[in-house]
């Protein structure tokens, strides 16, 4: 199901390239449930929540389940924002990471969650996915500064990706639909 499913607000319905918030700036609501894959095209599970970092306005992490059959069993796993791509040509998020890596990666019971907020969680979590956490005038790995508030993500008809992450907002960072 893609965000176009999950629009109660009709914003994303009837718009040109140009017009409305979409896609530089959605509603969180709208990519929750949005499908996560690698880039060898294999289906790695579902946004199952956004984590905010209340003092900066940033996303910090996306939860993404990963596992299990229908519902049961299921792993979940904070990724960091900046871990994201958005696959703007199959309207579903890439995270560059193959199966067998991520059924290592940290990750936590739906009924135990970790303390998200702590920097020893912090720091494990982005030595895992080669990211920075969310400081503001820092470099992310993909080189932007967080908070600066630019993109320059773009999607090619072949599904390649390329560009940089703010940190920003939830879809604020992320490309195109």
């Amino acid at each position: 199901m893609s965000y176009l499913d999950r629009d109660p607000f009709g914003i994303y319905r009837d718009r040109s390239d140009n017009d409305g918030p979409g896609p530089r700036l959605m509603g969180a609501d709208t990519l929750m449930g949005e499908d996560v894959y690698n880039r060898q095209d294999e289906d790695l599970g579902d946004i199952k929540e956004f984590m905010l970092d209340m003092q900066t306005g940033q996303v910090a992490y996306a939860v993404l389940s990963f596992g299990g059959w229908l519902g049961m069993g299921d792993k979940l796993f904070a990724v960091p924002w900046q871990a994201l791509q958005l696959d703007t040509v199959n309207k579903r998020f890439i995270l560059d990471c193959t199966k067998e890596r991520l059924e290592n990666a940290p990750g936590f019971d739906k009924d135990r969650w970790p303390d998200m907020a702590s920097a020893e969680f912090g720091t494990e979590i982005h030595n895992f996915y080669g990211t920075q956490q969310n400081m503001p005038g820092h470099r992310t790995a993909t080189g932007s500064v967080m908070g600066s508030g630019t993109s320059t993500m773009q999607s090619g008809s072949s599904g390649s990706y390329s560009g940089t992450s703010s940190g920003g907002t939830v879809g604020g960072n992320k490309g195109n639909y």
